[in-house]
């Protein structure tokens, strides 16, 4: 799978009082590997956005592996796992300098009408991001 590479330096607010990062957070860099792919696909979210579109998750899961702390530097490496024209499955790992994996996870998504959250069809909507991850797919394999 082709993959595209964000780095993170773990911030001492993204910890927790036992001095790892806290659980939420990778939510957080979730979305920065999935902005960075995007971009690396050639478009922005900011973009999609002025049409009154929005792409929200709707479903997340989480595994946690290793812990990360303060002042570690980690790698979120994100790419597409399934994408059907309506729905788009993000992959991530995060890794720590050792290049072992801390964290996995995928997010689900839609994108909907921003004042009536009424799904879209990507393919219909934005036909270029949906040519672009057909081929991103095609390309993967």
């Amino acid at each position: 799978m082709k993959k595209v590479r964000a780095e993170i330096e773990v911030r001492y607010q993204e910890t927790d009082q036992m001095g790892v990062v806290y659980h939420a957070n990778y939510l957080v860099w979730f979305e920065i590997g999935r902005t960075k792919l995007i971009e690396a696909l050639g478009f922005k979210y900011a973009e999609m956005e002025k049409y009154g579109v929005v792409s929200p998750v709707i479903e997340v899961n989480v595994s946690y592996k290793k812990p990360v702390r303060y002042g570690e530097k980690v790698y979120i490496d994100t790419w597409i796992e399934k994408y059907d024209g309506i729905r788009t499955v993000y992959g991530y790992n995060v890794l720590n300098a050792n290049e072992d994996i801390v964290v996995t996870g995928e997010t689900k998504h839609v994108i909907v009408k921003k004042d009536t959250f009424r799904p879209l069809s990507l393919r219909k909507a934005f036909p270029d991001w949906h040519e672009a991850y057909l081929t991103y797919l095609k390309e993967a394999k």
